[in-house]
């Protein structure tokens, strides 16, 4: 009995523990190289998201990388871009679908990993990671003139 107990405190102190860093931690919002964008208001990154923006200035398409469901950055950034849960976010998509206002459905990336390199290899795309995550290798856009490190960023 007195082991068990051991087994749910180390449980329970590693699940408060992650839970403290994913509230710590911050989404970097990041696109393509070539993107020609290089800061969004908030407005703007909603509208991308929401695929009511579906082109870049320069008339490049907007290709939208989306985390998994299991990914702690996905629900903030359904928290606080989207507005949904995920079954608002399900239904918003089939909805887009079928009204024909989008051609597919974000891209969905199992890994922060995979969402770097695809955000790099694919011409137009934008995605979300940790900001702990980020390398040299990605374009980390501004959002309302502020970074991922900076005070007041909306995406903590």
């Amino acid at each position: 009995m007195k082991k068990l107990f051991v087994i749910f405190a180390l449980t329970t102190m590693v699940f408060i523990t992650r839970l403290g860093l994913a509230e710590d931690s911050a989404v970097a919002i990041v696109v393509h190289p070539n993107v020609q964008v290089s800061d969004l208001s908030t407005g703007q990154l909603r509208r991308i998201f929401l695929a009511d923006q579906q082109f870049w200035p320069d008339k490049s398409r907007i290709v939208l990388l989306v985390r998994a469901p299991e990914a702690d950055e996905r629900k903030m950034v359904l928290d606080r871009i989207y507005e949904m849960n995920e079954s608002q976010f399900r239904k918003y998509w089939i909805a887009k679908i079928f009204r024909a206002e989008v051609a597919a459905l974000p891209k969905i990336v199992f890994s922060s990993n995979m969402a770097q390199e695809l955000v790099t290899a694919i011409p137009g795309s934008i995605t979300f990671i940790p900001s702990s995550e980020i390398d040299s290798s990605i374009k980390v856009l501004s959002i309302d003139g502020l970074l991922p490190d900076q005070p007041g960023y909306s995406l903590h």
